[in-house]
């Protein structure tokens, strides 16, 4: 019996003053609205379901194609040249079971990654999923969280919201009580409290949504190289197939034997492994970075990773692991020693609920000084400070030193002491004390009162990982919010190269080619804004560029969304999430290199079995042209280019596909296949149609279609070695065994009948 029963929840101890004086649903009601169906559920997926699966390796254009060739097979020829058949059945039963296994592996990744949200229920804070909202639900928020359903402000604490994915508008956008919030937006700043009233597929975000999340493979060289080769041979089949007809129709004086002899030219002319092997890469792909705790939600994602020669990261999460510890807070004066100390700490545990990683570290190390708050202003990465008006104390603020100390000429000396203390590597704040009647649209004057330093721990595997990536020639650098002289100063101790001199987020150009300019020749940038983020991205872009964007915070969003590569952390913001192609589920930075290297091998394993398929279709194309000229019978039954495919194509490139590739990419897929492939099918055309010029008036037919099988399957095994390079390997090893597979086809009794091989004074 199904059960509507909601799954366990985890009730947080504390409930913030925003909800004081809120009840929230009581089971009874939470229990109605599920019965009603309000539950913020969505018919969307981002895979898609076993139906559309099958459907997708099915339905295709050349299954199509091939289902009528082995009808006609089947109607006018022999079951023995209608093996390929079973060969596109197990083709599509192969890319269905595996798709199927990446499906499985992406859906458990994505429930063990599903950011929580926070409802009030009976008075009970309570963490659930947030397909579990009900109609109705008080939701409680805090920066870097995404808005999970439609709804209206009950009370906030500076609740600023971008809606920059949903409306366009970039700045983000002061919320109060009786205000809309539309899912999919992202709380940028403070917090606030909203009462569900649209869930579902009702919601803004789900009717946005509602094309996109449908499960796609993302555009890219690969799959456009690939199906430009297919357009082209889809349309050559039918003049190639009518002029085959009709010559083998004036040769044999047969139809039935004319149908068979076209069949057979078609069938050599379709890559029919070609499409399944490249999806199939897709999806082991997945599956493997499944393995190493990389989330992948498109498909397609691994191979833009194969091609990603810069690599923007911000410090925190990537180079450093996030922690910090109070080194030390040092007073500008003597005298306000003390008192700096104790506004630390009660501004820490004033704004204790928003979780900031600074704030934490220094509540941790300072005791409690019990003073009472009477305001606050949340911090917000535009103004880069946040304060506090504590009773009887006044309003003390926190921020970066630049929005603190200003550019007043008078704190010249305390400008100088923050960049020297920068310089070692330490994270600054800034306390100061605030006008009692400062707002946050106007802040007033600061007077600057000690420097709150914070120590960040550099992650074991940064080092490792960075030299790496210098040495693939993949270009670094690091976009980080904080100052750029602690920026540079983590970079340098990671091995980041050309970190010595950083450049400062106020002094970036405006223009697009400066700009460009600017990212080609720096390599460490700091108090970087937002849109700032998503521009320097943009600008190496324009310089073609493939880049890889790694985030965590809401303050990435945007460069995340606009990189070719968008990539996060399990632990990172929902909206960062979101809009990232692939989530590194357990935060190492370390894995970068392994995805990558994935990538990498995904597309010059596809690359190499491409030049195998393209091959055959090169000089089965020719010669149905050259037979179709000289009016002679075409030289190979299907059952031969079954054999053929087994063994010089088919089973060797899927292990070929399969196996380690460190080939670095390079532009131009298409164009290195077709100038290896095109010459290849070429030479096998002209040494058939010469061997069979040479000998067609002594030899029976069947004794001619032998002679073209191995004459095919040489240079065939040929093609196999280049592509297979380096072959002191299991590579040489494989086309030895392909070797020995033709042999025994050749000289086994049962296969010399079975593929109708026939050689006369060779074989009794």
């Amino acid at each position: 019996m199904r059960s509507d029963k909601a799954p366990p929840t985890t009730a947080t101890p504390t409930v913030p003053a925003l909800l004081d004086g809120l009840k929230g649903l009581s089971p009874d009601e939470v229990a109605a609205a599920r019965a009603r169906g309000a539950v913020n559920r969505s018919r969307a997926r981002t895979s898609r379901s076993l139906a559309s699966i099958i459907s997708a390796n099915v339905f295709t254009r050349f299954n199509a194609i091939l289902s009528v060739l082995f009808v006609v097979i089947l109607v006018f020829g022999s079951p023995r040249d209608a093996l390929f058949g079973i060969v596109m059945v197990l083709n599509s039963a192969i890319g269905i079971v595996q798709e199927w296994r990446a499906k499985v592996t992406l859906d458990r990744l994505s429930i063990i990654t599903a950011a929580r949200v926070r409802v009030l229920r009976d008075r009970v804070l309570e963490e659930i999923a947030p397909d579990e909202i009900v109609q109705g639900d008080v939701v409680l928020l805090s920066a870097g969280d995404q808005v999970p359903a439609d709804g209206t402000v009950l009370a906030q604490q500076g609740l600023e919201v971008d809606e920059a994915l949903l409306t366009g508008e970039s700045a983000p956008v002061p919320k109060h009580p009786d205000d809309e919030l539309m899912s999919g937006s992202v709380v940028m700043a403070g917090q606030g409290v909203f009462r569900a009233t649209t869930v579902g597929d009702a919601a803004y975000a789900a009717q946005l949504a509602a094309e996109a999340r449908v499960f796609h493979l993302t555009r890219s060289e690969l799959q456009d190289s690939i199906n430009l080769l297919l357009r082209i041979i889809t349309w050559a089949m039918w003049p190639v197939a009518l002029a085959l007809f009709l010559t083998e129709r004036g040769v044999s004086g047969s139809v039935p034997a004319a149908a068979v002899a076209t069949v057979s030219g078609l069938v050599g002319m379709i890559p029919q492994g070609l499409v399944l092997l490249t999806s199939m890469s897709f999806a082991i792909g997945v599956i493997r970075l499944g393995r190493r705790k990389a989330l992948v939600q498109e498909l397609a994602a691994v191979e833009t990773l194969a091609r990603v020669d810069v690599v923007c990261f911000d410090k925190t999460g990537t180079l450093t692991t996030g922690r910090l510890a109070l080194e030390r807070i040092e007073p500008v004066a003597e005298n306000n020693g003390a008192e700096s100390e104790a506004a630390a700490a009660a501004f820490a545990r004033a704004f204790g609920g928003a979780a900031d990683p600074m704030l934490e570290a220094i509540a941790q190390a300072l005791p409690d000084p019990a003073w009472r708050v009477s305001g606050t202003i949340p911090f917000s990465p535009l103004r880069r400070w946040s304060a506090a008006r504590f009773d009887g104390h006044g309003t003390w603020v926190i921020g970066s030193p630049d929005a603190i100390i200003g550019s007043a000429p008078d704190r010249q000396d305390l400008r100088e002491k923050a960049r020297d203390m920068a310089r070692l590597g330490v994270r600054l704040l800034v306390l100061a004390r605030g006008g009692d009647a400062m707002s946050a649209e106007n802040p007033g004057s600061f007077a600057p009162m000690a420097f709150v330093c914070l120590r960040e721990e550099l992650r074991p595997d940064a080092p490792e990982t960075i030299a790496y990536f210098r040495a693939q020639g993949v270009a670094l650098k690091v976009i980080s919010g904080d100052s750029p002289l602690t920026a540079a100063a983590v970079a340098r101790a990671a091995g980041v190269p050309e970190a010595a001199d950083p450049v400062d987020g106020s002094a970036l150009p405006d223009d697009a080619g400066a700009l460009a300019d600017t990212m080609e020749a720096h390599a460490v940038f700091g108090r970087i804004k937002p849109q700032q983020k998503r521009a320097m991205v943009a600008a190496l872009q324009v310089r073609g560029h493939t880049v890889a964007m790694l985030g965590d915070g809401v303050n990435d969003v945007l460069a995340i969304k606009q990189a070719d590569l968008g990539l996060t952390v399990g632990s990172g913001a929902p909206a960062s999430k979101a809009v990232a192609q692939i989530i590194l589920t357990d935060g190492r930075f370390s894995v970068l290199p392994r995805i990558v290297a994935e990538g990498r091998r995904i597309l010059a394993n596809i690359e190499r079995v491409a030049v195998l398929f393209i091959t055959k279709t090169t000089y089965a194309t020719l010669l149905i042209l050259a037979v179709s000229l000289l009016g002679w019978p075409f030289p190979l039954l299907p059952r031969h280019f079954t054999l053929i495919d087994a063994f010089t194509i088919g089973t060797p490139a899927f292990f070929l596909s399969l196996g380690p590739s460190t080939r670095v990419f390079r532009p131009g897929l298409l164009r290195r296949i077709l100038r290896m492939a095109v010459p290849a099918g070429a030479l096998v055309a002209l040494a058939v149609l010469a061997s069979l010029a040479a000998t067609r008036a002594g030899l029976a037919l069947e004794a001619q279609r032998t002679l073209a099988t191995a004459v095919v399957s040489l240079p065939g095994l040929g093609v196999l070695a280049l592509v297979a390079r380096p072959l002191l390997s299991w590579r040489g090893a494989l086309v030895l065994a392909m070797a020995a597979g033709i042999g025994l086809a050749f000289t086994l009794p049962f296969s010399r009948t079975f593929f109708a091989l026939s050689w006369p004074g060779l074989w009794p």
